[in-house]
């Protein structure tokens, strides 16, 4: 009942003359002006839990880290909700306003000083740790918050670019390039917006105040919210088809009750959709030859069980848990990548505070130095949009240039290039400490910190290729009722490369002998660690080959289920 469902909504959806770029641009500005909120609170969040709720640098650090793999941990809730219960258009609103409400409460309680703890008498009490602590009603209106804030913000980043791709259709061939060109102009508005949040909304909350920047980040996501609002009219709505996760038990239900059955010889004699709607499309999903043992769960054991779910599912049923077992080796080769990129985010904006951050008499804040890879992104988008994707098509014949899978790989070999150079930069920045005798100085050392924007450009344009791949590749092989769930399963990478940064910190202090443990960076062998982590990631990418090569990409064919006057169906492809 769900396909046909999800069927004639797509059919409705096309005499209405809706989706489309026009419909998408909707989408890009509540994209770009979210994330306004959400990288700028990303990378100075430390600060305010530093300097304003007086946690340690420990538990700051830790604080922020959580809190972003939880943000991406918990867009698979947003995902199982749109896919079972709402359209992505509510469910983008319905968490989007829980993100307001969070961010609406840190604005509340950064303003009134008697829902903060009493400020720090001087610098010193600060370093000593020696301030006034939260008590635990600060505490619990500042997680309340935070988590409020991380929900939201989870459940826009499943449905919102699922709602975007919707407006394109992927079974048209013609449609196919501008699905993949959506993808890249999703994450320009995204970085847009992420460049405009870590400048003028980190100075904001330096110079004006953290209740400015929180009532800000407020209003962007209120004015992007009303912004996706006055385009539903063109929009292309998915109906939910039932919950995944369901669909998913089934399967494996079915293939342990089936067990004992022998396979047909013949794949056409396992159970698939038949007979059940007159003139409506239907995606079938073909027959694979792995995993042969969840095709038990297609058996058709008997008359009265070919309709029970829990008993026999369609072939198509059973393809959608493979294609899922296909991508988790996929997302899992990924996760090393994203938690190099969790080791950018924290020890490169300590190596900018210890280097000269000027620009004619403007010290720029280290919050900001995450604007190197950002502004490079811009840049990098659409030349490959324009330049490099009609270049390689000629070559490949590839309507998207190269594949989704090589795409990532792309982004991968260019991560394993930028940890190497980010080693070779600390180095450098090391030999400047040691020849100016500065290293236990806390004045910043004559080498401007820009050179870290040559680490920061090249991760950013693996970013670019990574990130984007991931999405268009989930979103392309997941079946049409679980969309959703396959843009939340990129997002899990981000979530547990930040999980595992911190573990894989403490792994090296205590093999290393504590390379990182001395809070001197030019003492500590940053370098080093840098190195290593190339090293793995070289590793990983060959993890990362061989599961791309084991992938098999989803082949999708259309029946039409046509009725003649007599009532009796005809099935044709």
């Amino acid at each position: 009942m769900g396909i046909c469902m999800d069927v004639e909504s797509n059919q409705l959806n096309k005499r209405a003359g809706r989706g489309g770029r026009r419909a998408s641009l909707f989408v890009y500005a509540l994209a770009g002006l979210e994330n306004t909120a959400f990288l700028a609170n990303a990378v100075s969040l430390v600060t305010y839990f530093y300097g304003d709720m007086h946690f340690n640098l420990t538990k700051s650090a830790n604080a922020l880290t959580n809190l972003m793999g939880t943000t991406f941990l918990l867009s698979l809730v947003g995902a199982f909700i749109s896919d079972t219960y709402l359209s992505r258009f509510k469910t983008t609103i319905l968490f989007g306003c829980l993100e307001a409400v969070g961010l609406a409460l840190l604005t509340v309680q950064a303003h009134f000083q008697q829902l903060r703890p009493l400020p720090c008498k001087d610098a010193a009490d600060l370093l000593t740790n020696h301030c006034p602590q939260a008590n635990t009603t600060q505490v619990t209106i500042l997680y309340v918050g935070l988590y409020l804030m991380a929900f939201g913000n989870g459940g826009v980043k499943a449905a919102l670019p699922a709602l975007g791709a919707d407006q394109f259709d992927e079974k048209d061939p013609r449609e196919a390039p501008k699905l993949a060109s959506y993808f890249n102009w999703l994450l320009f508005s995204i970085t847009f917006g992420a460049m405009f949040g870590v400048t003028f909304l980190v100075w904001i909350s330096l110079n004006q105040g953290w209740d400015w920047s929180f009532g800000v980040c407020t209003i962007a996501v209120i004015v992007g919210l009303l912004f996706l609002s006055m385009g539903r009219s063109l929009y292309r709505n998915n109906v939910p088809q039932g919950s995944p996760f369901v669909r998913i038990a089934q399967v494996f239900v079915a293939a342990i009750r089936n067990r004992s059955l022998p396979l047909p010889e013949m794949a056409e004699e396992l159970h698939e959709i038949r007979n059940r709607e007159a003139g409506k499309d239907v995606e079938i999903l073909n027959r694979t030859d792995q995993f042969k043992c969840l095709d038990k769960a297609a058996i058709v054991g008997g008359a009265d069980e070919s309709t029970h779910p829990w008993r026999t599912c369609t072939v198509t049923q059973v393809e959608e848990i493979k294609i899922l077992l296909r991508m988790l080796p996929i997302i899992l080769s990924t996760v090393f990548m994203n938690t190099c990129l969790a080791q950018l985010q924290t020890f490169s904006i300590q190596q900018g505070t210890t280097m000269d951050r000027s620009i004619r008499g403007f010290e720029v804040p280290s919050s900001s130095i995450s604007f190197i890879p950002l502004f490079f992104m811009t840049l990098a988008i659409p030349i490959y949009e324009h330049i490099f994707i009609p270049v390689a098509r000629k070559f490949t014949g590839i309507p998207t240039g190269i594949r989704q899978l090589q795409r990532v790989g792309v982004g991968l070999v260019l991560s394993i290039i930028s940890m190497a150079i980010a080693g070779v930069v600390e180095s450098r920045r090391k030999s400047v400490a040691v020849e100016h005798n500065m290293v236990d100085s806390n004045a910043p050392l004559p080498m401007s910190v820009f050179w870290l924007g040559i680490q920061y450009a090249i991760f950013g344009m693996a970013d670019m290729f990574t990130l984007v791949g991931l999405l268009d590749f989930f979103y392309a092989e997941s079946s049409s009722g679980m969309k959703s769930l396959g843009t939340a399963i990129s997002w899990s990478s981000l979530a547990f490369g930040y999980y595992t940064s911190s573990v894989v910190v403490d792994v090296v202090n205590k093999v290393s002998g504590g390379w990182l443990e001395s809070n001197n960076l030019n003492r500590d062998k940053l370098n080093y660690f840098y190195w290593l982590l190339a090293i793995l990631s070289t590793v990983n990418f060959g993890f990362y080959l061989m599961c791309s090569s084991w992938y098999k990409y989803k082949k999708v064919e259309m029946k039409q289920v046509d009725a003649d006057s007599n009532g009796n169906y005809e099935e044709k492809v």
